[in-house]
C-alpha cells in the first residue's frame, strides 16, 4: 500500500493549486485524476484563451447560502497574487471588458504555470486512476483506486461540480460528502443559455446568431453586457450571468436599449421623419432584420407621424421592458459551473477542511460557492485550493 501525506482527488485548477501548495510545505502528495486528459475545464476556458482571474474579484462576485464564507479565502490569496504567480511564468495575457484576464496565446499556458509549480513541488500526478472507496482508517484514510491502494493523513475533493460532463465532470464530491453526512444543498447549472417557449423560438428563431448590448433583470439583479441569439434561445454574457438567479417559471426582464433614452430619440425621430415606417426608424439601433423581427413580436407597425405620445411610450417600453419566460437552461451540457453544492456550514472556512471529518478537505466548484461570469469561478480555485494546501 502506497503511503503519502495527502490524496488530492482531481486535477483540475482548484486540485493542481492545492497540490503546489502542499508539496512546496513538504507534505508528500498524489493527486489522481480519472480521466486519461488533466485540466480539461482550463483547457476550454476563455474559448481558448482561459479567463484566469478577474482584477475586480470580491466576495460580491459569489453566490452562497453563505456569502461570507468565501471571504477568508479570498482575501488571503486575492487577485494580484495569482497575476504574480502568472507573471514569474512569463505568460503574457491581456484585459477584456469589467476586468477580465485572458492568456494571449492559449490556455494551454495556464496548466503548464500549474503543472510547472506541482513539478517543482514534487507532486506525483497519476491519471485515469478511479477512486472506488474511501474510508477513514488508522491515521487518516485509506483509498481503494484502480491503480493500487493508498494511505492518507488528508484527502482533499476537488473534482469539481456537474457542469460540462462531456469534460468529465462527476457527482464524485457530492457522493464523497454524502457518505460522511455532510449536507448538501440543491445544485443546479448556473452561468447557462436559456432554452425559449415554442412561440418565443419560432419567432425570433431568425436571429440565431445576432448579438445585442442589454440589461438582463431578474428581481433587483441587473448584467449589462451583450445577450447572443441562438437556435435554442438566448446566451451570451448578459443571460449566462443572470441565469445564476433564474428560478423555473419566473420572467426575465430585458431592455434592450440600456444606454439609451429610446422614447425622446422616437419623438426626435417623428419630428424629422414623420414618414418613416417604425420598423425603418428602429432599424437606426439594430439590424434592420432584429428591428423587423422584434416589431414583429412586439405587433409595432405603422409610420412615425401617425404615433401619439401614448403610443410613443407603449414603443418605448415593448423595448426596455421586454419580459421573456424561459422554458429551461440548456443545462449541466454547456453550463459553466455548478450552483449549490457542498453547505459550507460544513466546511472550515479558513482550511476547507469538513468540520465533522477531520483531514477530510472539498475544494473549488463542488462547494456551495458560485462566481459571476469572467474569470470569477478560477479565481475561487486557486483561493480555495491554496486555503487547503496550506492546511494539509
Amino acid at each position: 500500500m502506497q503511503q503519502v501525506d495527502v490524496v488530492i482527488i482531481g486535477a483540475g485548477a482548484s486540485g493542481l493549486m492545492c497540490a503546489a501548495t502542499a508539496g512546496y510545505r513538504g507534505r508528500s502528495v498524489l493527486v489522481l485524476e480519472h480521466t486519461a486528459r488533466i485540466g480539461r475545464k482550463i483547457l476550454m476556458s476563455g474559448g481558448g484563451r482561459c479567463n484566469f482571474t478577474n482584477i475586480h474579484n470580491s466576495p460580491a462576485n459569489f453566490i452562497s447560502d453563505n456569502p461570507h464564507f468565501c471571504k477568508s479565502a479570498l482575501s488571503r490569496y486575492s487577485a494580484q497574487n495569482f497575476i504574480d504567480l502568472v507573471d514569474r511564468h512569463g505568460v503574457e495575457y491581456h484585459e477584456k471588458t469589467l476586468g477580465q484576464l485572458f492568456c494571449n496565446e492559449s490556455s494551454k499556458e495556464m496548466l503548464h504555470v500549474l503543472l510547472t509549480e506541482c513539478d517543482w513541488a514534487g507532486v506525483e500526478i497519476r491519471t485515469e486512476t478511479q477512486v472506488h472507496k474511501v474510508q477513514q482508517g488508522g491515521s487518516g484514510f485509506q483509498l481503494q483506486t484502480t491503480s493500487g491502494n493508498i494511505a492518507a493523513k488528508s484527502v482533499v475533493i476537488a473534482t469539481g461540480g456537474l457542469s460540462i460532463p462531456n469534460g468529465g465532470a462527476t457527482s464524485f464530491a457530492y457522493d464523497i460528502a454524502e457518505q460522511f453526512d455532510l449536507n448538501i444543498l440543491p445544485r443546479s447549472a448556473a452561468l447557462v443559455p436559456f432554452t425559449l417557449q415554442p412561440k418565443d423560438k419560432e419567432a425570433l428563431n431568425e436571429l440565431s446568431g445576432v448579438s445585442h448590448r442589454v440589461r438582463a433583470t431578474i428581481g433587483k439583479t441587473s448584467f449589462v453586457e451583450m445577450m447572443l441569439f441562438t437556435h435554442r434561445g438566448l446566451s451570451g454574457p448578459a443571460i449566462l450571468q443572470i441565469s445564476n438567479y433564474w428560478q423555473p417559471g419566473t420572467e426575465v426582464e430585458i431592455d434592450l436599449f440600456p444606454d439609451v433614452d429610446l422614447l425622446e430619440w422616437l419623438k426626435e425621430q417623428r419630428e424629422t421623419r414623420p414618414k418613416a415606417e417604425i420598423t425603418t426608424i428602429m432599424a437606426q439601433q439594430m439590424s434592420k432584420r432584429m428591428a423587423q423581427i422584434l416589431c414583429a413580436r412586439f405587433e409595432l407597425s405603422g409610420t412615425m407621424g401617425n404615433f401619439s405620445n401614448k403610443q410613443l411610450e407603449a414603443i418605448d417600453l415593448a423595448f426596455h421592458c421586454w419580459k421573456v419566460k424561459p422554458s429551461g437552461t440548456e443545462g449541466y451540457r454547456t453550463a459553466e459551473v455548478t450552483l449549490g453544492g457542498v453547505d459550507t456550514d460544513e466546511i472550515n472556512q479558513k482550511t476547507m477542511e469538513a468540520k465533522k471529518v477531520p483531514g477530510l478537505y472539498f475544494i473549488g466548484e463542488c462547494l456551495d460557492v458560485t462566481g459571476h461570469l469572467g474569470g470569477h469561478n478560477f479565481q475561487w480555485a486557486w483561493a480555495s485550493g491554496v486555503a487547503a494546501g496550506q492546511a494539509v
